[in-house]
């Protein structure tokens, strides 16, 4: 009972004295507010990543390798991360050739070599930024892309080279106001123009959703001129056969390439590597935001030396009736506690506010870890950075502080 009134009675002392001087204590616990905000903001925003990295990779379609260039994702490599060379964004290309020794390999449902480049594209005088995809009538059913309204190309269109296009939910919306209006309509990119035979229903995917799918022999001789693909994706019969396709793929391909020079992936690997490579780029921005606690923590300490400063005669008073120094100490101590913690929820609500206002765009989260240690780490800086001042106050002698002007 005796300790829970002596807390109480710390707390509203501390309490009194933030209320004497409000700026004071807001500017004091604003560098904790700023520092925890950043904590926070960037795990949530980490998670986010992983979440919406998640959520891409689960929308393709289930049972799926892909070819691509260089060997980062190959899993190799001391802590199964390989470092990124020159071979992931460019190195060999592949070609039709390539596709048609992959076609050969029984257990391929469908294969869907891609082409990919980000373009303007224009129609009814608007101007978007969108993703051209080159690639087979396959695609679609590759990664589960459903259409809302019109119909996709076919396989003549691909050997015939129809100028023809599918065009996702996002960039018929930008272009047409109503993507159903996109149907039938032209677009333009490349200084070449299209017709607009389907719009895709909305996937969740940044680049899917702005993106515009026609065949790709139709841009061999424009936007693609030297007729190859940056990758191929395998859709295969049953996840069983995943490790049985992906070496002989990597044989058939061996044939013609180093084998460092491309991987045959598992979407999982891939997650996978995303997410160890961002795993150590979010830990080295956290480090950074976390600069601001020490210089929140250095703040508190500045303004409770000045406390003391002032208060020294109150010190001096205190002692003369009775306080020892282990009261003293306790003060200004809770007072450091206090402002700490007070900037660290502070910090944690702007926090939680923003992220419940980035998850209408983005699929940020706050686990409940980084609440619990953003509190226990605003907690450890006032009682780190307040023992200092607190012991300089209790060490005052009482004489010489009661004399003090």
């Amino acid at each position: 009972m005796i300790l829970k009134n002596g807390i109480r009675h710390l707390l509203i002392s501390a309490l009194s004295d933030f209320k004497r001087n409000k700026v004071r204590t807001f500017l004091t616990s604003l560098g904790i507010t700023i520092g925890v905000l950043s904590v926070v903001m960037l795990i949530a925003l980490g998670l986010g990543l992983k979440n919406y990295l998640k959520q891409t990779f689960e929308s393709l379609g289930a049972n799926l390798l892909i070819v691509m260039p260089g060997n980062s994702f190959s899993g190799e490599g001391e802590g199964g991360l390989q470092s990124f060379g020159p071979g992931m964004i460019g190195g060999i290309q592949f070609d039709e050739k390539d596709v048609a020794n992959l076609k050969r390999i029984q257990q391929i449902k469908y294969i869907a070599p891609v082409t990919f480049k980000s373009t303007t594209v224009e129609a009814d005088g608007k101007k978007k930024i969108g993703y051209v995809m080159g690639s087979t009538e396959d695609i679609f059913k590759v990664i589960n892309l459903e259409l809302l309204t019109g119909q996709q190309f076919s396989k003549s269109d691909i050997s015939s080279s129809a100028k023809k296009v599918v065009l996702g939910y996002s960039l018929a919306e930008k272009l047409f106001v109503d993507p159903k209006e996109a149907l039938g309509k032209t677009v333009r990119f490349e200084k070449l123009r299209f017709r607009v035979i389907g719009v895709s229903k909305k996937k969740g995917d940044n680049e899917m959703d702005n993106s515009i799918i026609l065949p790709y022999k139709t841009v061999f001789g424009s936007i693609n001129p030297d007729k190859t693909f940056y990758s191929i994706y395998l859709s295969l019969e049953k996840e069983t056969d995943i490790p049985a396709v992906k070496a002989k793929a990597e044989e058939v391909l061996g044939k013609r390439y180093d084998k460092n020079k491309f991987s045959v992936t598992e979407q999982s690997e891939i997650l996978s590597t995303v997410n160890q490579i961002f795993s150590i780029v979010n830990s080295i921005l956290v480090a950074i935001g976390s600069i601001s606690l020490l210089v929140g923590g250095i703040g508190i300490m500045n303004i409770m030396y000045a406390t003391v400063t002032e208060r020294t005669k109150e010190v001096g008073i205190r002692r003369s009736v009775g306080a020892t120094e282990k009261d003293i100490l306790m003060q200004f101590l809770t007072e450091s506690v206090v402002l700490s913690l007070m900037g660290g929820i502070i910090g944690l609500v702007l926090a939680i506010l923003l992220v419940l206002l980035i998850r209408l765009f983005f699929p940020a989260a706050i686990n409940l870890l980084s609440v619990i240690v953003t509190l226990v780490i605003s907690s450890a800086i006032g009682i780190f950075f307040g023992v200092f001042p607190a012991r300089r106050a209790a060490k005052l002698p009482p004489i010489e502080a009661i004399r003090y002007e």
